[in-house]
């Protein structure tokens, strides 16, 4: 198979992920992405110029790279993907941190526990990428748990 190939393979698979539009907003078919393959063969990392854009895992899902949610923000509007932060939790999710469901601002209602989330600040900026570790109603309802697992956050 092709990077061709795989890329739009690739796009299907972002779809059912994280909606219509994310194939195209993820691996635009005019950028030069690079392919990065297991030693199988199989598709493992897109890349772009501007860093990593997914990891395409074995169970079939995407974790998000910075530049991936990059991509993600700026093809939908809020509250897609999202989870939002305010001022209190800025510096540390920036640095990596978790994020705890007493700092949840808001969240989009379709959020369930293991998504791959966006972790944005209350005026809009991305603040890092994450795993959900709550659905958005308890994410909204608890003081206390971790909400969003942080995998990398985004430096300004």
């Amino acid at each position: 198979m092709t990077d061709a190939d795989d890329l739009a393979d690739l796009r299907v698979t972002a779809d059912y992920q994280f909606g219509a539009g994310a194939g195209d907003a993820l691996f635009p078919p005019d950028d030069d992405l690079s392919v990065r393959r297991s030693s199988s063969g199989r598709p493992s990392q897109v890349l772009a110029e501007a860093g990593r854009l997914v990891t395409y895992t074995t169970d079939g899902r995407f974790t998000l790279g910075v530049a991936g949610g990059r991509r993600l923000a700026d093809a939908f509007e809020s509250p897609a993907c999202r989870v939002v932060v305010g001022d209190e939790s800025e510096p540390f999710v920036r640095d990596g941190k978790n994020v705890f469901a007493k700092f949840v601002a808001d969240v989009d209602p379709d959020v369930r526990p293991d998504d791959e989330v966006l972790v944005v600040h209350e005026r809009g900026d991305l603040l890092a990428v994450g795993r959900a570790e709550l659905g958005a109603d308890a994410m909204l309802d608890f003081e206390t748990g971790m909400a969003v697992k942080v995998r990398d956050g985004a430096e300004e």
